[in-house]
């Protein structure tokens, strides 16, 4: 039942928002999500994305401004998103304001120091309720290009 309800969880989130890097492309993974087994065991519940600190972040979609602050002594920033999703950002400076509306691709908050990573990382979080999901399907898909056959076959 649990699988069931990650992937349809997993579909609404692919298929729901238009999809805005949180940073520039391309896109470098330091950690990938490793969601845990049951809700209080070890795992990664989200992705940690290699950047400088001083990076911009961008509101991967439209939504509101959940949170905007310290949390355990990071800055943190939380945005819901529609159809229930959250998304969060750590560590950052937030730019916007708690109950702030915010529009897909807008600046929303600087990268700081004091990340997880051996290096400057963003991690990047992805929920549904209380359900972590893989961030990284809210991202854009490429989009298919076909070819003209070749005539002579080869």
């Amino acid at each position: 039942m649990t699988t069931l309800l990650l992937s349809l969880l997993l579909a609404l989130a692919q298929s729901a928002l238009p999809g805005v890097r949180p940073l520039p492309a391309p896109l470098s993974v330091a950690r990938w999500w490793d969601p845990p087994p049951t809700p209080y065991a070890a795992g990664h519940r989200g992705v940690d994305l290699s950047a400088p600190v001083g990076a911009e972040l961008r509101a991967v979609a439209a939504g509101r401004v959940h949170h905007a602050g310290p949390v355990a002594g990071r800055g943190v920033l939380s945005l819901a998103l529609p159809n229930g999703l959250r998304t969060t950002y750590e560590p950052v400076r937030p730019l916007v304001a708690e109950g702030e509306q915010v529009t897909a691709g807008q600046v929303v908050a600087v990268l700081t120091e004091g990340s997880h990573c051996p290096s400057a990382c963003l991690h990047w979080g992805l929920l549904a309720g209380e359900v972590y999901l893989n961030p990284l399907t809210l991202l854009p898909r490429p989009t298919p290009r076909l070819l003209p056959a070749d005539p002579a076959g080869a």
